[in-house]
């Protein structure tokens, strides 16, 4: 483990904004939940029904990367299939640096968790004989993916949120954004917030807060993340003390819709999994040159193969090919996809489909241990806003709302051993202020998010080299330098000061890795070294 020391990364005051909480509107429940995606609402539904639980969303609750998850949940019910394999297959697509306990946790549990699913209702798909359809995706040896047609996300997250509406213990407020975690030597104390209809700042007190706010893939330009995953909850737990790890292994998604009027809507690699080939703008199939798994290969291996025929024969997108299939077939199968292509004018049972890669996930955030810890007492982080190690270097499709699942449940049990020592602690208001000591001036927070994300898409995407993340480490560093003195007005203001300092920690860890390993590929140093078989770990030291 590399651990970069505070002051070799942007200067960052305690909070985001200046506050006393003996003026503060304030309310206090036993837990609050930042994120309304599976693994926040699953955490809610994991809780004891004793505790007061509250769950935040920065936007509406069906606005979350869960809803858009197409492709499933991997699960190794196969008779031919066993979790020893599915550890294998993670492991492997991790390129080195999966966290082996935590990857054990994920295989061993999975199948337990989608029996609750189930119990709460998700309609999976099924064949003839009622049993759970298994499909195969990037990297897996096995067809150990469940579905739900080409939507699982949003099924399971529907089913998920009338769960957790229906519990009385459960408060869900919508449009309120998370600015800052209140601690105390230490010791989570609650959530700093601001209403994004009002603007006036509140305290929400609990000893227990959970950060499920998603990753960080609106920093990049082309991504498949609605507007709402800024990375908030990464630079809010830095800011509090927390560590950060494996930042700079972003994972783009290889086959993403390629047109004019829309170039962000995913084309899940189930219908890979289904037999589609990759062919380039010559129609001329190329995986199989680039690894034995053709188009089954790790996401990294597929992304970059993409990008390199795309260079090669000049064009900005490759096709997919699944006209082997029928239309009835597919219209059943990926309804969504089928639908969304035919309202572009592409019949994917007759045309091929225009992809490029575009930004997908992040495998690093806020560090955890196996149960949701951080090093802050009270802290914990589930789902993309995590970094418990799973992933590694490169995430294996369809583990991540397995992740938010069994770690959700996991931080569950954790409440539910340790609830009495929360309740005795909840109902406390702390006596805590700061001064930012920033000038009330405002700056373009839309222009500069454009800028910032044209940056970190041509200079920190899928190829890098020391020259262009040099240049972008310098751009960064005078755009932090022209707002970090500016106290923020706004929600947008809130977000473009967190996403520019977030950007700034990606690229300094993309600048130390002096390799290339998963999703992290320089052209400078083109192979994995050993001694980078360690992650990179900012913050902790508060």
């Amino acid at each position: 483990m590399v651990e970069v020391d505070d002051r070799d990364v942007f200067c960052s005051g305690r909070y985001l904004v200046s506050f006393d909480t003996k003026n503060l509107p304030c309310e206090f429940y036993d837990v609050v939940i930042i994120g309304s995606g599976i693994a926040g609402v699953y955490t809610a539904l994991s809780i004891p029904r004793q505790a007061k639980v509250l769950i935040i969303t920065k936007e509406t609750i069906e606005i979350n990367n869960s809803v858009l998850a197409q492709g499933g949940i991997a699960v190794s019910l196969d008779q031919h299939d066993s979790p020893a394999l599915h550890f294998k297959d993670t492991i492997y697509a991790g390129a080195g640096l999966c966290n082996e306990t935590s990857v054990k946790a994920l295989v061993n549990e999975a199948a337990e968790n989608i029996a609750t699913l189930c119990l709460y209702g998700v309609n999976f798909d099924r064949d003839e004989d009622r049993r759970l359809s298994l499909t195969r995706e990037g990297a897996h040896s096995r067809n150990r993916i469940i579905h739900t047609g080409d939507a699982t996300g949003k099924e399971v997250c529907d089913t998920l949120v009338r769960a957790v509406s229906d519990l009385e213990n459960v408060t869900i407020k919508e449009c309120t954004y998370a600015i800052d975690i209140l601690t105390e030597d230490n010791v989570c104390k609650g959530v700093l917030v601001t209403d994004t209809e009002a603007g006036e700042f509140k305290a929400y007190y609990a000893p227990v807060v959970v950060c499920a706010s998603g990753g960080y893939g609106r920093l990049y330009s082309n991504t498949t993340n609605p507007e709402v995953a800024t990375g908030d909850g990464a630079v809010m737990a830095y800011r509090a003390g927390a560590e950060l790890m494996d930042l700079e292994f972003v994972q783009f998604h290889p086959t993403v819709l390629f047109h004019p009027e829309n170039n962000n809507f995913l084309i899940s690699e189930a219908v890979r999994g289904e037999g589609a080939l990759l062919k380039n703008i010559n129609g001329e199939r190329f995986m199989p040159k680039y690894h034995h798994m053709g188009e089954l290969a790790p996401r990294d291996v597929v992304s970059r193969a993409i990008f390199s025929e795309m260079q090669k024969t000049g064009c900005k997108h490759v096709y997919l090919d699944i006209t082997h299939k029928d239309r009835e077939y597919l219209e059943n199968r990926f309804p969504t996809i089928f639908k969304t292509c035919l309202s572009y004018g592409i019949d994917m049972s007759k045309d091929y489909i225009p992809v490029a890669p575009s930004q997908h996930y992040s495998m690093g955030g806020i560090m955890t241990d196996e149960w949701g810890r951080t090093r802050i007492k009270g802290f914990y982080a589930v789902g993309e806003a995590a970094c418990n190690g799973i992933h590694g270097a490169n995430r294996l499709a369809s583990n991540s709302l397995l992740e938010g699942l069994v770690f959700g449940r996991r931080i569950g049990n954790l409440i539910k051993e340790n609830f009495e020592e929360i309740k005795n602690q909840s109902g406390i208001k702390p006596e805590l202020s700061y001064n930012n000591n920033c000038k009330d001036k405002e700056f373009d927070a839309v222009e500069l998010r454009q800028e910032l994300q044209k940056l970190m898409n041509h200079n920190v995407g899928i190829i890098r080299s020391r020259e262009s993340l040099v240049m972008a480490m310098e751009t960064i560093k005078k755009m932090w330098d022209d707002v970090c003195g500016i106290n923020p007005a706004n929600i947008a203001m809130m977000e473009t000061k967190n996403m520019i300092f977030l950007a700034g920690m990606v690229i300094k860890a993309a600048l130390m890795r002096e390799e290339s390993r998963g999703a992290h590929y320089r052209t400078d140093f083109p192979e994995p070294d050993e001694k980078w078989l360690q992650n990179i770990v900012f913050g902790g030291r508060r």
